[in-house]
């Protein structure tokens, strides 16, 4: 897998990871019926924020599996912080999903997965890695940027498996929004900012 900055031209590969990501409703704060018009100026902003896509090479081409969005967590003496967001395709976990359909295998902040219930397997385990691979990428990005700490704002708290593997990557839970997310068939339910700080830029996270 490779990291880089996503161009105009990339959209056209984005647009399906972010709407596979959010039209199920249950990782992202943006509605399921958000059109294109609307998620292109929500995801590609312009500098100081900072897009990513993630690739990896394929029979015969390369593709982007995956799309990150870093900002600013605070303008002037808090610009430090990087507020980082990640969304992976589902195409690439998904052997047949189950209830809740292949939304299950994604990530925000690769936020995603079969955790919900437990699910293990080749699906989760293809899951863990492509998520950890671009997690660990988007760190590494983040912090030859300069950024000093990297915030995730909205950690979906009833999926714990993502939760641990944030934690795997020595995210700290700083706090937890009570019943911040209405999930589509869980209901209202928690959302978890985490943080970490970022090592010293071209050191191995």
């Amino acid at each position: 897998m490779r990291t880089r900055r996503a161009s105009e031209e990339d959209w056209g590969a984005i647009w399906p990871i972010w709407r596979a990501v959010v039209v199920e409703g249950e990782t992202c704060a943006w509605t399921p019926d958000t059109d294109e018009e609307v998620a292109k100026s929500a995801w590609m902003l312009p500098p100081p924020a900072e897009v990513l896509v993630m690739e990896e090479d394929g029979p015969g081409d390369t593709s982007i599996v995956a799309t990150a969005l870093l900002t600013p967590s605070q303008p002037g003496l808090g610009d430090h912080v990087v507020q980082a967001m990640l969304l992976v395709d589902p195409k690439r976990v998904d052997h047949g999903a189950p209830r809740g359909g292949a939304g299950m295998y994604r990530g925000y902040g690769p936020y995603g997965g079969r955790s919900y219930y437990g699910g293990r397997g080749a699906e989760g385990d293809r899951w863990e890695s492509v998520s950890r691979q671009a997690a660990e990428q988007m760190i590494e990005y983040a912090a030859d940027l300069g950024y000093r700490a990297m915030q995730l704002n909205a950690v979906v708290a009833a999926n714990p498996r993502l939760v641990a593997l944030w934690r795997s990557l020595a995210f700290r839970l700083v706090g937890t929004l009570p019943a911040a997310f209405r999930h589509p068939w869980l209901g209202d339910v928690d959302l978890h900012v985490m943080y970490r700080f970022l090592p010293p830029p071209g050191t191995l996270i």
